[in-house]
């Protein structure tokens, strides 16, 4: 295909980390412009390959893309928390996500994720009910202080909520333009970074749930295992930011616990084989000098990947 607009973050890091699967199922929750995938498919000829997006335009041209390995490649539409725990397919023994928004939703202006776009939409599924439209002219001013506190991690979060109120209070905010344009109003700019980014990304996970989809792919994951599945398979996953990264970091240093036992206790008692399985490195994989040379958006990004243990 021509005119593919993405670069897919971590490439080379996301192949060589399933270089152990043999066969079975590799899913990419979040298929997207399905640069990871193709290149999985190229790479490792005896996988089957599931993607799951919640986006029918990626998924639309995903399916054009992947149309050469179409027996062995299924699309699902959804979340891949919703998703994952209705496939029948299995062994899945690879598993990937990259969150966040992707090129194909930033880079169209008519979606509404830019700070110069002419709507306010920020849905990954544009059938979902919630839009930044309705977070921004409609949610309580103590709510906006909220998602851009906890969202957004934005130091100046009361001024910036509040000028969106007095500014709504006169005429809705119908764009990213208009949005951008009162940010900037309480954080001027300096350096490279738009002052509205943080602000952008808190109400972008409000809209579409991120942090709460991340929590359930991670509970899937773990139940899965847990019910038998999941035996050897390797989960890889990309975050961009501290907030998910958190997420991911955190579960997986509880999945490779091997004592359970009350910090406090005497002795330990439950054996110390508790662990679901291991890290495959402590620290975050992160972009090269030469990626970071040619694709901007993987300054970013973290990957982490858990190799879920054998079961007997």
């Amino acid at each position: 295909m021509k005119n593919i607009p993405h670069i897919p973050v971590l490439l080379g890091e996301v192949l060589d980390g399933f270089s152990n699967i043999k066969e079975g199922y590799f899913v990419d929750c979040t298929l997207g412009y399905a640069g990871h995938s193709e290149a999985m498919l190229k790479r490792y000829e005896q996988i089957n390959h599931i993607g799951i997006d919640r986006d029918d335009e990626a998924l639309a041209f995903s399916k054009v893309r992947l149309e050469p390995f179409r027996e062995r490649s299924t699309l699902y539409k959804g979340t891949f928390a919703n998703t994952l725990p209705t496939l029948k397919e299995s062994p899945i023994t690879g598993l990937l996500a990259d969150f966040g928004v992707s090129s194909l939703q930033l880079d169209k202006m008519e979606r509404g994720f830019s700070f110069e776009s002419e709507t306010l939409d920020m849905r990954m599924d544009s059938s979902a009910k919630l839009s930044a439209y309705e977070v921004v002219n409609e949610y309580p001013q103590e709510k906006l202080e909220y998602i851009l506190n906890h969202y957004g991690e934005v130091r100046s979060y009361k001024r910036i909520a509040s000028a969106i109120v007095q500014a709504r209070a006169k005429k809705p905010i119908e764009s990213g333009t208009e949005l951008s344009d009162i940010i900037c109003t309480v954080i001027p700019r300096r350096g490279k970074i738009h002052p509205a980014t943080l602000s952008f990304q808190g109400i972008r996970i409000e809209v579409n749930n991120e942090l709460g989809e991340i929590e359930g792919l991670l509970d899937v994951l773990e139940a899965k295992f847990k019910n038998g599945e999941l035996n050897g398979a390797i989960i890889s996953l990309i975050t961009f930011h501290s907030l998910e990264d958190r997420l991911v970091k955190n579960r997986y240093k509880k999945w490779a616990t091997k004592c359970i036992c009350d910090p406090q206790a005497m002795r330990c008692t439950c054996g110390k084989n508790n662990e679901l399985g291991k890290m495959l490195t402590r620290k975050p994989i992160v972009a090269t000098k030469d990626e970071l040379k040619i694709n901007a958006r993987s300054r970013s990004a973290k990957l982490r990947t858990f190799i879920f243990k054998e079961k007997k």
